[in-house]
């Protein structure tokens, strides 16, 4: 009886959710956006050019291992257990990662999972594996270090004992800080220990060379201290590195000095830090304003890269640099080619370490640098640090940056690195949906500037068809004031899997104070606007650029406050072709609080103060615009439950607004209707109706009471339940009189009202216990339609139409319950909300339950190889430096029980394979009818016949050769006789 008297009042005649089981109601979990948790590591494999990160444990959960490849290729790998992600390392097809745990897992990224976990005996602090070993070194608390085979996942035989406790018995907490293998002479390992570095031979199983830094008297050394140089100072160690070609090592330490030693003399060539030289020589200055003490920030990590010749180098440093410096960043040194060792005398050494230049690659004001990953581009030799072409960066705070390298120019994410990375690249501060026509979002291919793509790997798995024309595309609002577009589907496919970028913070001519508060996108043309906290609103189309390529713009016009100023010429330069800056709408009365882009060519505005403003875009020209409290009158409400409250107008703002075409209550004809919804519970209705002039005027209608905050506007027809959107095909059938049966479907905080616009109360539901945060009439495949709404106590519920019955109910614990208002229901049955800072997740109501599907993108690619690990060169051999194979370390590492390593075993047979394969080609090629025993035997006497006439061939040449050569001999031995009796004859008598 409820049911039937809610669709009398609502004016509906049938059960719009009459094919809508409560059974099918089972949210599943299709997809994750982002990452889970702050980056604590970074790795990339240019070899298989793809990108790892790590997350770190928070209460979102644990750390995560995230790969990422081109396009949408994405692996995500969960740790054994709860921990976070403190290393990674790519090792050939391995994936090596260490966590807080203490724990080592090896992943294989063929299949996609973990193959191994190993808890070391003892706390490790630092890790190194190559890329053409089957080694993974763990330096321990205890200064030890122990090898773990990565290919029989087993601990190996040989351990490292404290070999700088052997040196200096009285230290004490000697533990390993950082190690690195040599990067030619691969039996060679530099050890770096708190007091100082020791470089250790696997070949001789002893070290070599011990490096102890100390500072003398007088010398200022890297502190800023002046009291500091009046004392011997031994600074601890934090790290240590080698010179591309193993020419020099390098050690820094904690008071951000870094010194290059003489790896055969353990002989200081220089000391220095990133601003001054020589810190190590009695009577230097540190370059600082005198009288004047500025701490230094501490060295996150050091790279000696190279170029494509290894000879021609640089230092890249993060650290180091004061801590009241205007500008931070990476320093990079430019050292340039390396002297000839043999050749060079020790000043010539000491000034090549000075540095041809040096600049800065600039991070963003305020930002500190954790860590960095250098992106080289084919070789993963030389620790990583061969020819890059950018540097990722990742801050304190877990954003991610990206630059050219050496330049420091930022690069855009955008169709460079997946779109979850661009969810830290920088921090995301809201998000929006629309459903873009599937048309309309394949030709949104934007045309810009970009230099080669930094990861190239993996495979994309196939993923089943389309299942609805409009496509869900996603609208990120970053901190820096740009935003991202791109399609995250349905979980079926994606066909155009680009990402689009427009620029707020350009449009609105100045950098400082951009915040993005609303966004909204046309189902059809493509059109899209944005609102801001100061009251702007940008509109942007989709078209080329008249600026393309121009970077000296001209001068651009003073915006114009309560009207539209044009803003082409703000343009991106870089920008060929996609969404264009179009308008700039100064509405100047606080943040913008609503916005919605319709298909006809109208946009309506609502701002804080409680402005409300429509504009035509074929002006484009604002048609309307008043306050919300010329329409909305002060009432005063009171019931037996509930105590008299007294509600201005002057608080009323709109909160949610949306465009349809119906026929409204008392008119005989449908038109065009925007429905402004406001937080104090009106729903007010204006007729947009054309002028005889050619323009459009719009009209108020009338205005609706309900209890409170309004979130969601759904209007749809009476007699089908579809949306009733104002669309041009819709907008062309009123000239024919054409009209439309349609009633709204509001949803406010503590109710839902469905209704025929613009006065009438119709039906409606209260729901007492929880509080609505988003909603919005979804369609089930043909089934029907039901109104679908996330709630405050973390839930998604469902409701009949019109009968406003509940057909199911589900729990919502993936998403954070914090930012559960944030939480977006799309009219396809998605659910958009946050599962995190910086992740999100899209469930589908209309399914089964299930959880989400484990990634089928292929990661590895079997035919890159990687390239043979460099080898020391001619000199370095000729002046007695012994060579060490992998084959060799394996045994000196393994022993030689060790049996051959997987990998090993499958190159053999996959080399007898390939053998095989091409004999039988060969044989099939050469007879294709199969031999018989006689014909065997008859080939093989023809075969032996022929070898023997010419091996008798060639023994008659031989013969002729020795005969001639006999012949030869005699008749030169003949000639000479005959000269010695005449030359006798001749000298006697003449």
């Amino acid at each position: 009886m409820a049911a039937y008297l809610r669709g009398k009042q609502a004016g509906i005649q049938h059960d719009l959710s009459a094919g809508i089981l409560p059974g099918l109601f089972g949210p599943d979990d299709i997809a994750r956006f982002g990452v889970n948790s702050q980056i604590g590591a970074l790795a990339y494999d240019p070899v298989q050019s793809l990108l790892a990160i790590g997350t770190n444990e928070s209460p979102y959960g644990s750390g995560q291992i995230y790969i990422f490849g081109r396009e949408r290729v994405k692996n995500v790998f969960t740790l054994p257990r709860r921990a976070s992600v403190k290393d990674l390392q790519f090792v050939a097809d391995r994936l090596i990662s260490f966590n807080s745990k203490n724990e080592l897992t090896i992943w294989d990224l063929r299949s996609g999972g973990e193959t191994k976990s190993y808890s070391p005996p003892g706390i490790v602090t630092c890790m190194v594996t190559d890329p053409m070993l089957d080694w993974a070194i763990l330096g321990l608390q205890n200064g030890d270090a122990i090898m773990y085979d990565l290919d029989r996942e087993k601990i190996a035989p040989l351990r490292l004992p404290n070999f700088w406790k052997e040196r200096s018995p009285r230290s004490r907490l000697l533990s390993v800080v950082s190690m690195q293998l040599h990067p030619r002479d691969i039996g060679q390992l530099l050890i770096g220990y708190t007091e100082g570095a020791v470089l250790y031979s696997f070949k001789q199983n002893a070290p070599l060379q011990y490096f102890h830094y100390e500072v003398p008297v007088g010398a200022p050394g890297g502190s800023p201290d002046p009291l500091a140089s009046q004392k011997v100072r031994s600074p601890r160690l934090n790290q240590v590195f080698w010179h591309p070609t193993g020419t020099f090592v390098g050690t820094a330490y904690d008071d951000e000095s870094i010194v290059i030693w003489d790896p055969k003399e353990a002989r200081i060539v220089m000391a220095r830090t990133t601003t001054d030289t020589y810190v190590n020589k009695v009577g230097g200055q540190p370059n600082a304003a005198p009288g004047t003490l500025s701490l230094k920030v501490p060295f996150a990590r050091i790279n000696w890269c190279c170029k494509e010749n290894p000879d021609d180098t640089g230092i890249l440093i993060a650290g180091g640099v004061p801590t009241n410096a205007s500008q931070k960043g990476l320093t990079f040194i430019d050292l340039g080619p390396t002297p000839v060792y043999a050749t060079s005398s020790w000043p010539v050494l000491a000034s090549h370490l000075e540095g041809k230049r040096q600049h800065l690659l600039p991070t963003p004001p305020g930002a500190e640098i954790a860590d960095f990953c250098l992106i080289p581009r084919t070789s993963p030799h030389f620790a990583g640090a061969q020819d890059p072409i950018a540097v990722l960066v990742l801050l304190t705070s877990g954003e991610l940056i990206t630059m050219s390298f050496p330049s420091g120019h930022p690069i855009s994410p955008t169709n460079q690195l997946h779109p979850s990375l661009a969810f830290v690249h920088p921090f995301v501060t809201s998000f929006a949906v629309s459903a873009v026509e599937r048309v309309r979002w394949l030709g949104m291919t934007e045309n810009r500037n970009q230099g080669p793509k930094l990861l190239r790997g993996g495979a994309e798995s196939t993923r089943p068809l389309r299942r609805f024309e409009a496509r869900n595309i996603i609208q990120m609002a970053h901190g820096d004031g740009t935003i991202r577009l791109w399609d995250a589907g349905h979980g079926d496919e994606i066909e155009n899997s680009k990402t689009v970028q427009v620029d707020i913070a350009r449009a609105l001519n100045r950098i400082d104070d951009v915040s993005i508060t609303k966004m909204s996108m046309s189902t059809y043309s493509g059109e899209f606007v944005v609102g801001t906290s100061k009251g702007e609103v940008v509109i942007y189309r989709w078209g080329g650029n008249k600026m393309y390529g121009k970077e000296d713009a001209p001068p651009l016009l003073a915006t114009e406050k309560g009207g539209i100023t044009m803003i082409p010429q703000r343009a991106d330069p870089s920008l060929k072709e996609g969404l264009q800056p179009f308008a700039l709408y100064d509405m100047s009365q606080r943040r913008i609080t609503a916005l919605k882009m319709s298909d006809v060519g109208f946009a309506g505005i609502g701002s804080e103060a409680g402005g409300l403003s429509i504009i035509d875009m074929r002006g484009p020209a604002v048609i309307f615009s008043a306050s919300m409290c010329n329409f909305i009158k002060a009432e005063k409400r009171s019931s037996f439950m509930k105590k008299a409250n007294t509600q201005t107008s002057s608080s009323d703002w709109p909160t949610t607004i949306e465009f349809g075409i119906m026929t409204l209550d008392g008119d005989g004809y449908s038109s065009i209707a925007c429905f402004v919804g406001t937080n104090g519970g009106k729903l007010a209705t204006f007729k947009i109706l054309p002028q005889p002039t050619g323009g459009y005027t719009a009209t108020f209608a009338g205005v609706t009471s309900l209890s409170d905050k309004v979130i969601s506007i759904n209007p749809i027809s009476a007699n089908s339940g579809k949306p009733v959107p104002a669309t041009g095909v819709a907008m062309a059938a009123l000239q024919n009189g054409q009209q439309t049966n349609g009633v709204v479907v509001v949803v406010t905080e503590s109710e839902v009202r469905i209704f025929k616009p613009a006065s009438t109360k119709g039906a409606h539901k209260t729901w007492d216990h929880f509080i609505c945060e988003s909603a919005c009439i979804s369609e089930f495949e043909d089934h029907g339609f039901a109104l679908v709404g996330v709630f405050g106590d973390g839930t998604t519920r469902a409701f009949s139409l019109p009968a406003l019955k509940e057909l199911g109910v589900s729990r919502l614990d993936i998403f954070d319950k914090t930012r559960i208002s944030n939480t977006i229901v799309t009219p396809a049955g998605d659910v958009l909300g946050w599962t995190g800072p910086s992740e999100i997740a899209m469930l589908s109501v209309w399914g089964t339950g299930q959880l989400l599907p484990k990634s089928q993108d292929k990661l590895c690619n079997p035919q890159a190889l990687v390239p043979p690990r460099p080898t020391i060169s001619n000199l370095q051999w000729i002046a007695g430096t012994q060579y060490c194979s992998p084959t060799d370390l394996d045994l000196l590492i393994g022993g030689p029980d060790r049996p051959p390593s997987k990998r090993m075993l499958a190159a053999a047979a996959e080399e007898d394979r390939a053998a095989q394969s091409s004999a039988t080609a060969v044989a099939s090629g050469s007879s294709r009818e199969p031999e018989g025993w006689g014909d065997f035997m008859t080939r093989q006497l023809n075969e032996r016949t022929e070898k023997l006439n010419i091996m008798g061939d060639s023994m008659d040449n031989l013969q002729d050769n020795s005969k001639g050569w006999s012949d030869d001999v005699n008749k030169m031995i003949r000639n000479q006789k005959k000269n010695l009796v005449m030359g006798a004859v001749t000298g006697k008598w003449f």
